[in-house]
């Protein structure tokens, strides 16, 4: 079960990687410092929206742009990070306590 664990927040750490790399690639197009027309940016920013766009689209909804800066992707990082929290206090010391 201690294994489980171990891969669900390396998942959830590796979200919040994509989500940063998300955020800050739609940024870089944004203000013209990179280009579309590039396939390899292209494909990065295709990658990262389909992981990230799924997630972040219902936080929009309650939480609105603020001057043009997209705050649902610090929102739920901070939301990853609580459940990770959760995980590694509360969690883990039952599994280990039970021995599974």
């Amino acid at each position: 079960m201690q294994a489980v664990l171990n891969v669900v927040l390396m998942a959830l750490q590796l979200l919040v990687w994509v989500l940063i790399a998300q955020a800050i690639l739609s940024w870089l197009i944004a203000f013209g410092v990179v280009n579309t027309n590039n396939q390899f940016v292209a494909t990065v920013y295709r990658i990262t929206h389909s992981i990230s766009d799924p997630l972040t689209k219902p936080i929009r909804r309650f939480v609105p742009p603020l001057g043009g800066l997209d705050l649902s992707f610090i929102v739920l990082i901070f939301g990853i990070y609580f459940v990770q929290q959760i995980i590694i206090i509360y969690l883990y010391p039952m599994v280990i306590r039970m021995g599974i």
